[in-house]
């Protein structure tokens, strides 16, 4: 089966600066994928290669199927009003609107007002149903909750389970790591213009080694532990306190976070 997005070997350079390397990966389609990478790898302009929004010097990028592009701020008039842009990204796509999109992502309510005076959740809202307008297979979203509140976060990532329950091909960019495992199947670490991880939140963590922190109360302290060996830790720790004759009170216990994998292996992939 063909991916939804190919890249191969993709180069872009600034002057002298060379910020991809030969970047190369595979989106599948159905499939919510997301880019990582820390300040300066790349992942802005490896977006915006695959958008077709920049050019880029070597490789290749194939996108199969219809695009829509939910950019982070969009260049819209200030007085212009959510469902004038709207028919406008219509009319340019020749498709009709989709009454149920829009009502979905909550449009209709600000229709009275200019694009001015919307919020920045009611701005993210629009810019993905401009994205949305054409009903497009693959759907690029950068930073799409950034700025956003709780509510506005919450009722986001929920429009987006339901595209992908559609069988939208998501390709997402973001900071937030919760956010990336909550929405995405698989994640690509950029670092050095190259990908040097692609695969499953699972699949980096069982690369970076699991870790676990054991957080335990008793009732003369309050400690946590660190450790890869969960069983042979805590059995050790238990029996520790009960020679002690020092009494347990609370325990929980909880795996590393995928921020914590992805600091770790871009850490790694930094060292000279």
């Amino acid at each position: 089966m063909r991916g939804a997005i190919q890249v191969r070997g993709l180069r872009k350079s600034y002057g002298g600066r060379k910020v991809l390397r030969g970047l190369s990966l595979r989106v599948a389609p159905g499939e919510a994928f997301a880019l990582l990478g820390t300040n300066g790898a790349g992942k802005t302009t490896a977006l915006e290669c695959i958008e077709g929004l920049r050019r880029y010097e070597a490789g290749e990028v194939t996108v199969h199927g219809r695009a829509g592009i939910q950019l982070q701020s969009a260049s819209l008039p200030a007085h212009i009003r959510p469902m004038e842009a709207v028919s406008l990204f219509a009319k340019w796509s020749r498709t009709d609107i989709d009454p149920s999109m829009l009502e979905a992502l909550g449009i209709p309510e600000m229709s009275r007002k200019q694009y001015v005076q919307l919020s920045t959740g009611q701005k993210r809202r629009l810019h993905l149903a401009l994205a949305l307008t054409g009903s497009p297979d693959i759907l690029f979203l950068d930073e799409p909750t950034a700025g956003l509140d709780v509510e506005g976060r919450l009722a986001l990532h929920r429009q987006i389970r339901a595209l992908k329950a559609q069988g939208k091909t998501i390709f997402l960019a973001s900071h937030d790591m919760a956010e990336v495992e909550s929405l995405c199947d698989r994640i690509a670490i950029l670092s050095g213009g190259k990908a040097i991880f692609c695969g499953t939140p699972a699949e980096l963590t069982e690369r970076t080694g699991t870790k676990y922190r054991i957080h335990i109360r008793t009732d003369q302290w309050e400690r946590t532990f660190e450790t890869g060996d969960i069983e042979g830790r805590l059995a050790a720790l238990l029996g520790e306190l009960k020679q002690k004759n020092i009494r347990v009170q609370d325990i929980r216990v909880d795996r590393g976070t995928l921020e914590e994998h992805f600091m770790e292996l871009t850490g790694r992939s930094e060292q000279p």
